[in-house]
């Protein structure tokens, strides 16, 4: 008797013993079944994760198995998964999807418990913050696999729980300038080409956690340190404070190894290994004293000329790092070029 192909293709994931195989019945599974046999293909991938013979991709269908649950599912197959070491990290998102606010409980004693990993912890630590929109992930990073324990806010996810878990406002926008809906100079205009493709990319994966590629209002506190440091050509001081970078790197084939561009909050630190020792706060020899690093492109520096300002604007120079000497040469004549340049490119 002829065996159903989808049948055939379950005996065939739990009897291959090569990963690369496996991978190729997977993704066949996923293509021609999900449409018409979702929830059988949940079985099957649900019964791999339980008793497959490929330990690692035990662990790997999660994420496939998160992906095609509905609200109210399988609750009992995450519950499990939460004992389970090799599953909890991704079970902990298909709690939340399954059990929606019933899960917050088992969450929270998962992100409690000492004895559990820290990534797990902090997994159901991040997911609980996004699911109820509170701030315990704020400022931290978007992988919660790089938090630290003392990161984890476990005293705020215990008074939340104690207040009944009540729905967070979310993370807020960060604050930008008008003039980027209706630029109007040529600085406004580029700042404006500029923030059109980043938000694309913000449309694309943004984490208000930890928000990036944005251009924002910079603080008064970090302006006024930069004016005590140095005299800034007026385009470049405008574009900080008004349209300071907020984590923006441009992955472009023109920058092939992407290109940094700094914020007013990062701006004196990132003259470090440049133009300062960053210990002992002594000027690097042969390093020009008026160069003033607003970029850099996997080390390589992107430089304003201080000592060559006019109109409000300054050349822009860069050089490759790790020759022994630098070597600078004209990049942009102006930083509103450089500016443009980017915004082109990203």
């Amino acid at each position: 008797m002829a065996v159903a192909p989808l049948a055939a293709l379950h005996r065939k994931l739990f009897d291959e013993t090569d990963g690369s195989k496996f991978a190729r019945l997977k993704e066949r599974l996923l293509k021609k079944h999900v449409p018409d046999d979702r929830l059988a293909v949940l079985d099957i991938l649900m019964a791999y994760a339980r008793d497959g013979q490929l330990l690692h991709w035990r662990s790997f269908l999660m994420t496939d198995i998160v992906a095609l649950v509905e609200p109210g599912e399988h609750g009992t197959f995450f519950s499990w998964s939460l004992e389970m070491a090799s599953l909890a990290y991704w079970g902990v998102d298909g709690m939340l999807k399954s059990m929606g606010k019933a899960a917050y409980g088992p969450l929270l004693a998962l992100a409690t418990a000492e004895h559990t990993t820290l990534s797990v912890r902090a997994k159901a630590v991040k997911s609980l913050a996004i699911f109820s929109r509170q701030p315990f992930d704020a400022g931290l990073p978007y992988d919660p696999g790089h938090w630290k324990a003392e990161q984890l806010q476990l005293d705020a996810v215990l008074a939340w729980q104690r207040d009944g878990y009540p729905d967070g406002a979310g993370h807020a926008l960060p604050a930008t300038h008008a003039a980027l809906d209706d630029p109007r100079t040529p600085l406004e205009k580029a700042a404006a080409m500029l923030d059109k493709k980043l938000a694309a990319r913000r449309r694309k994966e943004q984490d208000l956690a930890q928000p990036s590629n944005w251009l924002t209002i910079a603080s008064a506190a970090d302006m006024a340190g930069i004016a005590q440091r140095w005299a800034l050509p007026e385009h470049y001081r405008r574009f900080l404070a008004c349209h300071s970078p907020l984590r923006v790197c441009i992955d472009s084939p023109q920058y092939f190894q992407g290109l940094s561009l700094y914020g007013a909050a990062e701006l004196i630190k990132a003259q470090h290994g440049y133009a300062w020792n960053p210990v002992s706060g002594d000027a690097i020899a042969g390093w020009p004293e008026q160069y003033l690093v607003i970029a850099d492109a996997g080390a390589d520096p992107y430089c304003l000329d201080l000592g060559a300002i006019a109109d409000g604007d300054a050349p822009v120079y860069t050089a490759e790092h790790g020759t022994g000497t630098w070597c600078f040469e004209r990049h942009a004549d102006s930083f509103i070029d450089f500016l443009n340049e980017i915004a082109t490119a990203a």
